[in-house]
């Protein structure tokens, strides 16, 4: 019986919450700590001086963000689907279809 209760997975995701925070306070004495510098703040990538300026990204990536995110979903609910579900199967591939349609539709 205290077997099945300290199984569940809510008691289990509180100890093993409590360990994480446990172990993340112990070991922030272990850290080593910082001191302040300019150089810190300073942008870098990959051993390039990059300018302080903005970086604004065109609407072209989040097309292509958009377009990402519909085909994990896609992939997700493909590989989640049982063989019985044929016409739920065929209705989320239309509905990802037409968001495919209306993502690519010139204006």
């Amino acid at each position: 019986m205290l077997n099945d209760i300290l199984l569940t997975p809510p008691v289990v995701f509180v100890v093993v919450l409590a360990v994480v925070t446990l172990l993340a306070l112990l070991s922030r004495g272990l850290a080593v700590k910082s001191k302040p510098s300019e150089i810190k703040n300073d942008p870098y990538a990959c051993g390039q001086e990059v300018s302080t300026g903005r970086i604004q990204p065109g609407y072209n990536f989040f097309h292509i963000a958009f377009i990402f995110t519909i085909l994990e979903v896609t992939a997700l609910l493909l590989a989640t689907f049982t063989s019985q579900a044929f016409y739920l199967i065929a209705v989320v591939l239309s509905i990802i279809a037409l968001a495919l349609i209306i993502l690519f539709r010139k204006d």
